[in-house]
């Protein structure tokens, strides 16, 4: 699992052009730090969450049973934004809550 968020936080660093010595302003660690903790760390939740506002994102804990609802949404909009496609309402709308006002938009809902 590890291995598998250092990884996501490599593609989603060169996704928005940065090299490693770019995280030394963005986060305040040196690219040694940073290039050790990319390569084999085991960050701390305070790192993670640092380095997380460093690359434009956000820290969620998303339960297992709705990880494939998430995926999906987020691979529709994706695709949809490459294509140059206009996204769905249903979507946009979702886009324009702020995720600190709303982290789970509708994805904890089990009932009609």
């Amino acid at each position: 699992m590890t291995a598998l968020l250092l990884q996501q936080l490599k593609k989603r660093r060169k996704a928005l052009g940065l090299k490693q010595s770019d995280m030394m302003m963005r986060i305040g660690v040196s690219r040694q730090q940073y290039q050790r903790l990319e390569a084999k760390g085991n960050p701390r939740l305070d790192t993670l969450e640092l380095i997380a506002k460093g690359l434009n994102g956000e820290l969620m804990l998303i339960p297992q049973e709705k990880l494939g609802a998430v995926i999906a949404v987020l691979e529709s909009v994706e695709t949809e934004q490459k294509s140059g496609q206009k996204l769905p309402d249903q979507i946009i709308a979702r886009e324009k809550k702020s995720l600190p006002d709303d982290p789970w938009q509708d994805l904890l809902e089990d009932e009609p």
